[in-house]
């Protein structure tokens, strides 16, 4: 029996695999080419906006060059490979939040990852809204 130290342990990490192809395969292939690998409703959206898909990555590499951030208003762009390791600022209505993109993204909306909503936080009854002790009838 083979004994692996946890050094190369830690060197053989789970590769992640998108319809059977690395992450690498994918970032080889066109935007319209990659949108084959995808599900009906995202394969629609980049088939007939790619071109405003490419816009935006070129507007990204060039941002990614000069160090600057990514910021879009765009919540309905889909995640294509040559995203994977951008952290992107999506708006969410009064902010941007940042949404650093991994490979399990692929092939979703970026709206998905910026919550537009809080989570309700219910705390005790505020004053006015219970019937106090004038409300008892005697």
């Amino acid at each position: 029996m083979v004994q692996i130290d946890k050094h190369e342990e830690e060197m053989v990490k789970k590769q992640f695999f998108f319809k059977g192809k690395t992450v690498e395969e994918l970032r080889s292939l066109d935007v319209r080419e990659f949108a084959k690998y995808l599900r009906s409703t995202p394969r629609r959206y980049l088939l007939r906006n790619f071109q405003n898909v490419e816009t935006f990555l070129s507007r990204s590499r060039e941002k990614n060059s000069n160090k600057k951030p990514i910021k879009t208003h765009d919540r309905e762009l889909v995640v294509v490979p040559e995203m994977v390791g951008w952290r992107i600022h999506v708006h969410k209505g009064n902010a941007f939040e940042q949404v650093d993109v991994v490979g399990e993204m692929l092939g979703h909306k970026l709206g998905e990852f910026a919550l537009t909503r809080k989570k309700v936080n219910h705390t005790k009854a505020g004053v006015g809204s219970t019937k106090g002790k004038k409300a008892i009838k005697k």
